[in-house]
């Protein structure tokens, strides 16, 4: 929280003089209570949530970033947020079939068959990548990227 005295900011841990000229200790705004908050005509106000810096420039709202790739006037591309978030989902489903590859491996060298549960498990996954995948590729705002669920099943 933030306070304001007279609609002006007010930091906390900071002496302040009202508008009667009186001084105030830099912890009185700890102590206070609210009557003595709402005498002095201080109010509380909540702290700007900053926006997410992944898909905003600078925690802004009002500056989001590109969803789509750029290409740039020296021949290289500027990703936009759409391959961005597609890589870390792929990056995602990349780890979390790591930790049964080796079942995979072994099918492969040794013809021991996989078990029912780490197949299943590793078709939900590959399922969940490609509907993810297929939703970042079919937003058209900021907005709509934000409000995606990018989770992957959990192995039980």
């Amino acid at each position: 929280m933030s306070f304001l005295i007279n609609g002006k900011p007010l930091q906390i841990d900071t002496p302040f003089t009202d508008e009667q000229g009186n001084s105030y200790p830099a912890n009185w705004l700890r102590f206070a209570t609210s009557a003595d908050k709402k005498r002095l005509k201080i109010t509380e106000v909540p702290d700007p949530v900053r926006a997410d810096d992944r898909l905003y420039w600078d925690g802004d709202i009002n500056n989001p970033k590109a969803l789509e790739d750029k290409l740039e006037e020296n021949g290289s591309t500027t990703k936009g947020l759409k391959s961005i978030f597609k890589e870390q989902v792929r990056h995602t489903a990349y780890t979390i079939l790591l930790q049964t590859d080796w079942a995979v491996v072994r099918k492969a060298e040794r013809g021991i068959e996989i078990p029912a549960d780490i197949t299943s498990y590793r078709a939900d996954v590959l399922a969940t990548l490609d509907d993810l995948e297929s939703a970042i590729a079919g937003v058209t705002t900021v907005e709509e990227l934000a409000a995606l669920n990018l989770s992957f099943p959990s192995k039980e």
